[in-house]
């Protein structure tokens, strides 16, 4: 048990549903477009907190101006904390653009036009859109815009929600009590319904292993669809869809509205699993070398900064501001603390370590970007058929190492002081296990592939 005071189950329905009252919509979250106000400009003024230290001339960022993109879910903290405890500024970069994007096809769109063009540099993504964006597979007439994926961002913060409409029908962490009702809703030509944000990446990757954990094949028996997430209470609201794979803080919102229930989170799904990441153009990396790092530094004083329980009522402040979330904090601050109201009779969870998570875990580093879990994404893409199976045997390596550039955050870290035991050492974090038995070893992903039943391949 957590040693924080937790919210009783009735005291955070109570306020979950009157702060979500007051907040219609999650303005900008993932699908509405930017507001063309104050509230939504970038912030470029740093706080006091974060004084500028002294920096020799090795280390003194090319430009002091860099423009990151990011999505309001928690996933986007360490680069709001960075911006707003000034610890960009403190590593020079003093001229940070954070701002809002309308969803991640628009972050994609901003990332390839570039800031030059009115776009941006880089910032927030889920995985692994740098890849598919390095090698055309999303962009506009295939254009390959090289990408370097730089640190993660957080680990956990995902889960699974179901509409209301679906309690007593056993959809709960192990969805295969309800597996002959899916089969009853296909049967009868109305396959249940289940959304993600953005096709062939994580929130899609975690649904999918979900249901075919529980021996329900997401292609064939599920109706799967890309909806924009702050269209996700009006449709489950309207009946037309059924389950959602959400980033925080869309649990609380659906729950506080009494329009849905959490069935599952993805620490429970994959514990400590890799989510988003901090990912730039190549180009502009190459340009700035000292400046990349700079941000990497800010990036990292943010992650240990959002790790320290104490920060997480600040942290709900700052990221509930009508520039950034623009959602209360009541709605907020019980998911930084670990408290999940759960539905259909699981126990609601109160527990820290299965909150989002900035800088170490119990698998240690959450900022260091893993080539193994890279590999991970890959061979899931492989495994549904997003990637060609050749992916691994012919240029899964060569295609990490040229997207993948650990070696800039062990300098950056290096710089900032960070201690050598908080450095890994290794591009692998070992063998990965899951809720369903199932392990990955990145030595070997195609005996992964082969242990799952349920596959394209």
């Amino acid at each position: 048990m957590p040693d924080f005071s937790p919210l009783s189950r009735r005291k955070f329905l109570v306020t979950a549903s009157l702060s979500a009252a007051s907040a219609v919509l999650l303005k900008g979250c993932l699908g509405n477009p930017p507001e063309p106000t104050a509230n939504n400009s970038p912030t470029t003024t740093p706080s006091p907190a974060g004084s500028p230290s002294a920096l020799t001339a090795e280390m003194t960022p090319e430009t002091p101006s860099a423009k990151l993109g990011f999505i309001p879910i928690f996933e986007a903290a360490p680069l709001i904390i960075a911006q707003e405890k000034g610890f960009f500024a403190k590593y020079g970069m003093t001229q940070v653009d954070v701002s809002k994007q309308a969803n991640w096809g628009s972050a994609r769109d901003n990332v390839e036009i570039g800031s030059a063009a009115g776009g941006i540099d880089g910032g927030q993504w889920q995985m692994p859109m740098p890849y598919l964006i390095s090698e055309g597979l999303i962009t506009k007439n295939n254009a390959k815009i090289p990408m370097y994926v730089l640190a993660m961002l957080n680990t956990q913060g995902n889960g699974i929600a179901i509409a209301k409409s679906q309690e007593g029908k056993g959809i709960g962490l192990d969805v295969s009590k309800a597996k002959d009702y899916f089969a009853g809703l296909k049967k009868e030509g109305k396959p249940f319904r289940a959304a993600y944000t953005f096709p062939k990446v994580n929130q899609d990757f975690w649904i999918r292993y979900w249901l075919a954990a529980g021996g329900i094949d997401p292609d064939k028996e599920v109706n799967l669809m890309t909806v924009p997430a702050a269209q996700t209470v009006a449709n489950m609201k309207t009946g037309s869809m059924e389950g959602f794979s959400t980033g925080d803080p869309w649990p609380a919102r659906i729950v506080g509205e009494g329009v849905g229930f959490m069935a599952a989170l993805t620490a429970q799904l994959w514990a400590f699993h890799p989510e988003e990441y901090f990912a730039m153009r190549g180009d502009w990396v190459d340009q700035n070398p000292k400046a990349t790092k700079a941000l990497l530094k800010g990036i990292m004083e943010a992650q240990q900064w959002c790790d320290k329980k104490e920060n997480r009522p600040e942290m709900a402040s700052i990221l509930g501001g009508a520039k950034y979330f623009n959602v209360p904090v009541d709605i907020l601050e019980p998911m930084l603390l670990g408290t999940y109201i759960m539905g259909d009779n699981q126990p609601e969870i109160e527990d820290f370590q299965k909150a989002a998570l900035y800088w170490k875990s119990p698998r240690g580093s959450v900022s260091f970007p893993y080539k193994s879990l890279d590999l991970w994404f890959l061979t899931e893409s492989v495994r549904w058929g997003f990637l060609p199976p050749t992916t691994l045997d012919n240029n899964a390596k060569a295609l990490i190492d040229k997207v993948n550039r650990s070696d800039i955050w062990k300098e950056a870290a290096k710089e900032a002081g960070i201690p050598d035991a908080d450095i890994p050492t290794s591009d692998s974090r070992g063998v990965e296990k899951f809720f369903d038995g199932k392990e990955f070893n990145p030595d070997d992903p195609n005996a992964y592939l082969k242990s799952l039943a349920i596959k394209r391949v």
